[in-house]
């Protein structure tokens, strides 16, 4: 478990705790928002207690909830850590509720992630891929800084669906 707290402009990126599963539900359960996500829509917010154990006690991952500063709520969540690749790469990833979709909050969230993995843990490659009917996430990492790589596939954990994507990395030069 970290305990990193980072500020930006308009959010507080902070550690999940299990007293935002009612939170997460509102998006884990949206099938609009998890249409490209690797895991299946949550039915029930004793599931999101179990991924938010699972998530707290993440022994390389760094996990935040997304809060937004002007009225406290939890808009998001995402996290970054160790890639399985041999080039020292992190990979990331974030989701919204859709009513926090097209205002920035996903790049701004982003690129604090980013931000904390060079200063505090010296990472200097970056990976991240999205569905390749999913632009506005592809849109986020272009802004952070990556580059399209390569197309792909990825697959639901359960292996029940299949998704074209697009792969992308940033290579920090000092």
């Amino acid at each position: 478990m970290h305990t990193h707290v980072i500020e930006t402009e308009r959010l507080i990126l902070r550690p999940l705790s299990l007293d935002d599963a009612e939170a997460e539900f509102v998006w884990l359960s949206d099938p609009i928002v998890n249409r490209y996500m690797p895991y299946n829509l949550y039915t029930d917010v004793a599931d999101v207690v179990k991924w938010l154990e699972t998530a707290i006690n993440a022994e390389k991952e760094l996990h935040f909830g997304f809060v937004r500063k002007e009225d406290g709520l939890l808009i998001g969540a995402g996290s970054i850590g160790p890639h399985d690749h041999q080039d020292g790469s992190w990979e990331f990833g974030y989701n919204l509720r859709r009513d926090a979709w097209n205002q920035g909050y996903a790049t701004e969230a982003t690129k604090a992630m980013i931000n904390l993995a060079r200063r505090e843990y010296g990472v200097r490659v970056f990976v991240a891929s999205h569905a390749t009917n999913n632009p506005a996430s592809g849109r986020v990492m272009e802004k952070c800084g990556l580059h399209f790589d390569h197309d792909g596939k990825y697959s639901r954990f359960d292996g029940s669906e299949t998704f074209q994507a697009k792969f992308w990395k940033m290579v920090v030069e000092d």
